[in-house]
């Protein structure tokens, strides 16, 4: 099959692409435009809602945009946001996990259990909550992909039953305390980055943000593909070195940017790293994008969903040992109330699919931001939690609306 202009589909992309490369900055400009009206609108709409949500409430409320609360919102949001990270796996794979809730849950009963009542290492205890989330995720894996039953049904199952499993560990008492003088407790209260430590972070970021688009950068001008000028690069990361330290002198007018923030920051950059440039992420949209093709091409699709469901349980226990220490117990109301369904709705808000195959690591951090942003706001401006709920499911259900219209979008386009 062949271009009108007598090109392979393929050549035909090429030579777009050189074009674009001879037209320089303009070219770029120009490709994002038509990316834009092709349907991928990126993290754009939760940039901009999240831009909205911060301007409407600190017209209400000085002190939300204050350097202490904006401290205390990313800490709140580091457990939840954790969770979020396995939820975005699973979405991308076109499954869902409805259980991560009661998973967290029971891996804080663990924790406690093993940690204060058995007196184990507070390390060993941590393992042995992620090796019980493991162990979940590779049950889910194995019923999904021997039995054929729907992850939808799976993790439904797994909601009740872990649930149940948790009081059970929990025993009578309901509750376990955990020392405020553990490695726990501490990371989710007391440990902040030290300001000045603060400013190298964001400057090795900078770098490390360059380094990565340059490379990247040299290897499509090798393939003849279209690639940003080191000029360009240099005033990215100069703009985000900027922007990033003037938000981290911000944040140390007061306490700080907590460790468990940084901790879940890092995942997500590393969870990116992983899809983005790894065999086992392109095999991960591959699968979620189509199945049949992805077996076709070689794709282990059955090691694929192993992987996902594992990697979304574990990420679930890490939440749930993270709640733990912010909340210094472990009680039968861990990971129940909103904390599943706030997992799924803040991927869903930052930009990942539910049809599968679109969607980021940065979904998670932007999607659980406009979430705990949303929580704040309205605590500050003395609303109860009714309105929170109510106006979480507006933006959940407007972020699905969205991601709707781009998928008919892309589709449209393609036809054209």
């Amino acid at each position: 099959m062949t271009s009108p202009e007598g090109l392979s589909p393929v050549a035909a992309d090429l030579q777009d692409e050189r074009l674009r490369t001879s037209e320089g900055f303009g070219g770029l400009v120009r490709s994002v435009g038509e990316r834009i009206r092709g349907g991928d609108l990126g993290v754009l709409p939760v940039i901009v809602g999240l831009l909205v949500i911060w301007t409407v409430f600190q017209s209400l409320n000085s002190s939300f945009l204050s350097s202490a609360n904006l401290g205390n919102l990313l800490m709140e949001s580091a457990a939840v946001g954790v969770i979020a990270l396995g939820i975005v796996c699973v979405l991308l794979v076109g499954e869902i996990d409805l259980s991560v809730g009661s998973v967290s849950g029971l891996s804080a009963a663990i924790l406690g259990v093993s940690f204060v009542q058995n007196d184990w290492p507070v390390w060993v205890a941590v393992l042995g909550s992620l090796a019980a989330g493991a162990a979940i995720g590779f049950v889910y894996s194995i019923v999904y992909t021997r039995f054929g039953v729907p992850s939808f049904v799976i993790s439904l199952a797994g909601l009740l039953g872990f649930l149940g499993l948790q009081l059970k560990v929990l025993g009578p008492s309901g509750t376990i305390n955990l020392p405020f003088d553990s490695p726990i407790v501490k990371l989710g209260q007391l440990w902040f980055v030290p300001a000045t430590l603060s400013y190298v972070l964001v400057v090795l970021a900078a770098a490390g943000f360059f380094l990565a688009r340059f490379g990247r950068s040299r290897a499509r001008a090798k393939a003849g593909l279209s690639s940003v000028p080191v000029l360009h690069l240099a005033l990215q990361a100069g703009a985000m070195a900027v922007v990033l330290l003037a938000a981290a002198w911000y944040m140390n007018q007061a306490r700080g940017i907590g460790w468990m923030f940084v901790l879940f920051v890092g995942l997500v950059l590393a969870l990116h790293y992983a899809l983005t440039r790894t065999r086992w992420g392109r095999s991960v949209f591959a699968v979620g994008g189509n199945e049949e093709a992805a077996r076709r091409a070689g794709v282990n699709v059955n090691r694929v969903y192993t992987s996902v469901f594992m990697l979304c349980s574990m990420l679930a226990a890490l939440g749930g040992i993270l709640a733990a220490g912010r909340l210094a117990a472990a009680a039968q109301s861990s990971g129940t109330g909103d904390v599943n369904l706030n997992a799924i709705a803040a991927a869903v808000i930052g930009g990942t699919s539910l049809f599968g195959g679109r969607g980021s690591a940065f979904a998670a951090l932007l999607g659980i931001l406009v979430i705990s942003s949303i929580s704040s706001g309205l605590t500050l401006v003395n609303l109860d939690s009714s309105w929170r709920f109510m106006v979480t499911g507006g933006v959940l259900l407007l972020a699905v609306i969205l991601d709707s219209v781009a998928r008919r979008s892309r589709v449209s386009h393609g036809r054209a």
